[in-house]
C-alpha cells in the first residue's frame, strides 16, 4: 500500500487545497496518471498517481492540508485500511472516504460530477471558471469545457464570452451585515457605522495572503537600500523601429530591460546571488523573473537562462508565460527559480517605482514609465527620451558601490541596445 501524501509543488509551498479529485474513490489508477488537481501558493495544477491500484480518499475536495500530509491510499482493495484500522490513521480531522451522492459513488469524484451535469444539476467547472462566467453572464452549461473529464476552465467562458486574451472583471459581493448585537440601540450602530459608510470585508484568495506575508518578512528582515539611475532610451526606441521596418516582430521595451538585466547579472554575480543562514550563495544560472499583474495578485513568472537566450526567445517566451498567468493556467515550476526579479509599471505611466525585494534574492529592479525631456547635449537643447530605473538591494550581499556598478551596466547596454543582439 502507498500513501499519497500533499506534495511540495515548489520550494515555498507550505499548503495545498485539493481543487478536484479527477479520479473516483475505489476506482482503479495507474502510476502516472493525473490523480487530482491542488491549488497551491502560486497556481492549480495537476499532480499524477505515485503507484497503481485501487484508491481510497482520505481528504476531500476543498480541503487545506500541510505538505506531508496524508490524503489518499493507493494499494490491492483488499490491503487498503478500513476507517477504523489503525494504518487510517487517528485523524479525526478528515474523513476516511468522501461523502457519497447516496447511489454508493463518491459526491466528489468524476463519476457523480458527470452525473450530476447530465441532470442539470451542476456543471463540471474550476471556481475560477465559474467567477468568470457569472461575471460575464455565461451560462456554464453552454459553455464546453477543455479540462480533464470535460471540466470548463477560465478560458473556456472566455472564448464563450468572446473575450479571450482579456482579463475577466471578478465581481466581489460584500457579505451579509452582521446581525446586530442583541439589545444594541438602532441609533448607537448608526453612529457607528457613519464616520466611513458601509464596510466591505473581502477574504484575500490564498496567493494575496502569501504575498502580503512574504512582503511583511521581507520588509521586516531584508535592509534595503536603492540605488537609482536614468537612462536615454532613444536608442532602443530606434532600435526596435528598426526591427518593425524590416517585417520582425520586435521585443517589448520589458524584454530589452529583461535581456539586459541578464546580461549584466552575469558580469555581477553577487546581484544573481542570494543571502541565506548568514552566506552568500552565488548561482551559476540566470533566470529573470518578471511581474505580471492577474487577477488582483502579483505573479512572477521565470525566463530561465535568459543571459544565453536572444531577444526574440525572450520576447515570445514573456508573452506566453504572461498568457499563461492571466488565464490560471501558470505551473509552479514556470514560477520558481528566478535569481532576479524585473517589476515594470512604466506602462501604467508611473514615473518610477522602489519593489520591494524577494527574498532570498539579493536584488529587484523596478522600472518607471519613458518620457519625453528636453536636454543639453554638447551645448544644445535637444529631446530625449528618459526611464528611470531603481535598484532594490539586500544590504547584506549588496553594497553601494557593487549595486551602483550594476545598475550602471544595466544602463549602459540599454542606451546601446545592438549589444543586446549580439
Amino acid at each position: 500500500m502507498t500513501e499519497v501524501t500533499m506534495p511540495k509543488l515548489s520550494d515555498s509551498m507550505e499548503q495545498g487545497t485539493i481543487l478536484t479529485w479527477l479520479k473516483a474513490d475505489g476506482e482503479q489508477v495507474q502510476a502516472g496518471e493525473d490523480l487530482l488537481e491542488i491549488e497551491t501558493d502560486k497556481a492549480t495544477v495537476s499532480h499524477p498517481a505515485e503507484a497503481s491500484g485501487a484508491l481510497q480518499i482520505v481528504a476531500p475536495e476543498g480541503t487545506t492540508l500541510p505538505v506531508g500530509a496524508p490524503i489518499a491510499h493507493i494499494g490491492a482493495a483488499e490491503a487498503l485500511p478500513t476507517a477504523s484500522s489503525p494504518e487510517a490513521g487517528s485523524s479525526n480531522e478528515l474523513p476516511a472516504r468522501v461523502e457519497t451522492n447516496g447511489a454508493g459513488t463518491p459526491a466528489s469524484s468524476p463519476r457523480a460530477l458527470a452525473a450530476d451535469d447530465a441532470s442539470g444539476n451542476a456543471v463540471r467547472a474550476t471556481p475560477l471558471a465559474r467567477r468568470v462566467a457569472e461575471a460575464h453572464g455565461v451560462p456554464l452549461e453552454d459553455v464546453d469545457g477543455s479540462g480533464p473529464f470535460g471540466r470548463v476552465t477560465r478560458g473556456d467562458v472566455l472564448t464563450k464570452a468572446g473575450v479571450a486574451g482579456n482579463r475577466a472583471p471578478v465581481e466581489r459581493r460584500p457579505p451579509s451585515p452582521p446581525a446586530p448585537p442583541t439589545g444594541a440601540p438602532a441609533g448607537e450602530l448608526a453612529a457607528a457605522s457613519s464616520g466611513k459608510g458601509t464596510v466591505e470585508v473581502v477574504e484575500p484568495t490564498r496567493l494575496q495572503s502569501v504575498i502580503a506575508r512574504r512582503m511583511a518578512e521581507a520588509k521586516a528582515t531584508v535592509p534595503h537600500f536603492q540605488v537609482q539611475t536614468e537612462v536615454a532610451m532613444d536608442a532602443a526606441v530606434a532600435f526596435r523601429a528598426q526591427i518593425k521596418d524590416v517585417g520582425a516582430s520586435a521585443p517589448s521595451f520589458n524584454d530589452l530591460i529583461v535581456k539586459a538585466a541578464a546580461l549584466a547579472l552575469s558580469d555581477h554575480p553577487l546581484a544573481n546571488g542570494a543571502y541565506r543562514d548568514g552566506r552568500f550563495e552565488l548561482h551559476s544560472r540566470v533566470n529573470v523573473g518578471f511581474a505580471v499583474a492577474a487577477d488582483h495578485a502579483l505573479v512572477v513568472p521565470t525566463i530561465f537562462d535568459a543571459d544565453q537566450k536572444s531577444l526574440g526567445a525572450i520576447a515570445a517566451e514573456s508573452r506566453r508565460l504572461a498568457e499563461r498567468v492571466r488565464g490560471g493556467e501558470v505551473t509552479p515550476s514556470e514560477l520558481s527559480g528566478a535569481t532576479f526579479t524585473v517589476s515594470n509599471l512604466g506602462m501604467y505611466g508611473m514615473t518610477a517605482i522602489t519593489p520591494v525585494v524577494n527574498p532570498p534574492q539579493a536584488a529587484i529592479l523596478g522600472v518607471g514609465a519613458m518620457r519625453d525631456v528636453l536636454a543639453r547635449v554638447d551645448g544644445e537643447v535637444v529631446d530625449r527620451r528618459l526611464m528611470t530605473l531603481t535598484l532594490s538591494c539586500d544590504h547584506r550581499i549588496l553594497y553601494g558601490a557593487d549595486a551602483a556598478a550594476f545598475l550602471s551596466t544595466i544602463r549602459g547596454l540599454l542606451e546601446q541596445p545592438v549589444r543586446l543582439a549580439l
